[in-house]
């Protein structure tokens, strides 16, 4: 069984390019099963790739394993409530993994990752004539090959300490931080409900949601502000490796063996030290 893997870095962006790009090397590596990391450029390419190279093609896969001459591959089903784990007798099979899984997948089959080699040439009706950045609407806040996921909960609009609410310095507190750390952001859907929220948080929206009704994010290390911890949030959380919370009540549903870390303390100065300690 011969696996091969491309970390698809060197990909343009550019479908034409990508899919041509992919499907050569999945015929000109001759192997059974071709492995890619699920960025935003190979899911917009792969489908197109596979068709082209005369393969099949799996997507999301979260694990794999090496028995003998057989990969098996697991997936999520039925909205992350079923495990399923199957295995293809066609060659060649591309997996594409979610980045973060990529390289614990190909240590487990024993592939190490190369660059996609490039393919020449490809004729196209896309001529690209630069880059322009986008005006309007900032910085994109949904950055999904991220090693950090930040959560803001509904606590950032509530009275503070002083009695009066800080919609303002909130958002300063947590675009510095995204903007500095380079995290994604996520909201609970208390939040972005809010109208006074969506005033001020205009760098905030429903694709930011993450909980039962909203996205389950797969980021190795997930940090929640002011959000309570219980079930809802809890499920859009199940696929983070490390969960810290910062919260004021030490018997909210975080503190409740649903964090691995803890913080009971005021957000706004804890996130204002932090962004202080990142500016320096």
């Amino acid at each position: 069984m011969l696996v091969k893997a491309y970390n698809c870095g060197t990909l343009s962006g550019t479908y034409a390019k990508d899919a041509a790009a992919l499907a050569n090397a999945v015929k000109a590596s001759g192997a059974d099963v071709v492995l890619l990391p699920g960025t935003s450029a190979v899911r917009r390419s792969a489908a197109g790739a596979a068709m082209r190279a005369g393969a099949e093609i799996d997507t999301n896969i979260v694990d794999a394993s090496l028995e003998g001459d057989a990969v098996t591959v697991q997936k999520w089903a039925y909205r992350q409530r079923i495990l399923t784990s199957f295995t293809r007798a066609a060659k060649p099979w591309v997996i594409v993994t979610d980045p973060s899984l990529f390289g614990e997948i190909c240590a487990k089959l024993g592939a190490s990752a190369e660059a996609v080699p490039p393919c020449g040439d490809v004729e196209t009706r896309t001529v690209q004539n630069g880059l322009e950045a986008a005006s309007g609407g900032g910085e994109s806040t949904i950055k999904p090959d991220a090693e950090l996921l930040f959560v803001a909960g509904a606590g950032w609009t509530k009275k503070q300490a002083d009695g009066a609410v800080h919609l303002d310095e909130a958002a300063a507190a947590i675009t510095g931080f995204i903007s500095k750390s380079g995290a994604s952001l996520g909201s609970s859907k208390s939040l972005v409900d809010m109208p006074e929220a969506a005033e001020k948080f205009t760098f905030m929206s429903h694709m930011n949601q993450v909980g039962q009704t909203g996205a389950t994010p797969r980021h190795k290390k997930g940090l929640s502000t002011c959000c309570h911890g219980e079930e809802p949030h809890v499920v859009g959380w199940r696929f983070i490796s490390e969960r810290r919370a910062v919260n004021l009540d030490a018997n909210c549903g975080w503190a409740q063996g649903k964090a691995d870390v803890l913080y009971v303390g005021d957000a706004f100065e804890v996130m204002k030290k932090v962004n202080a300690l990142l500016g320096a």
